[in-house]
């Protein structure tokens, strides 16, 4: 049997298919059904609406969103916080300038990577480190 502890509420819960415990599950399950209502009679607002309407936290509606609970393709202001700069978006988890700028960093760590390995070929696979000589002398 597999326990653990609910990440909400603190709660033992004989964990299955849900990462909550059932109690928790219901109420998510409640907190979807409060924004879809709203949503329903609402079309044209925004997640700080639908939040601030219903007392569902953003980041829990921003859960619903990417999990494709609720749809935002006929919902022109609904977009949600980029999970690095916090800037509105409509899809994905980051926005372009950040995705951007993480390609660009792994590319630049790719780089240096090979730069650094082209190094130690070209010195035989020896290095040799000025800290590791100071000691010696110790």
């Amino acid at each position: 049997m597999n326990v653990a502890n609910c990440p909400r509420c603190g709660k033992i819960f004989v964990k299955g298919f849900n990462e909550v415990c059932p109690n928790c599950v219901k109420e998510i399950d409640q907190q979807y059904e409060k924004c879809v209502k709203y949503l329903r009679d609402n079309k044209g607002t925004s997640i700080n609406e639908l939040s601030e309407a219903t007392d569902v936290t953003m980041k829990q509606i921003t859960k619903f969103i990417r999990e494709g609970r609720i749809s935002i393709m006929n919902a022109p202001n609904m977009s949600y916080p980029c999970e690095v700069c916090g800037t509105l978006i409509r899809d994905n988890t980051l926005c372009e300038p950040c995705r951007s700028k993480l390609v660009k960093d792994v590319r630049n760590n790719a780089e240096d990577e090979r730069r650094n390995d082209e190094r130690k070929k070209q010195s035989g696979g020896i290095t040799f480190n000025i800290q590791d000589r100071l000691n010696d002398k110790r």
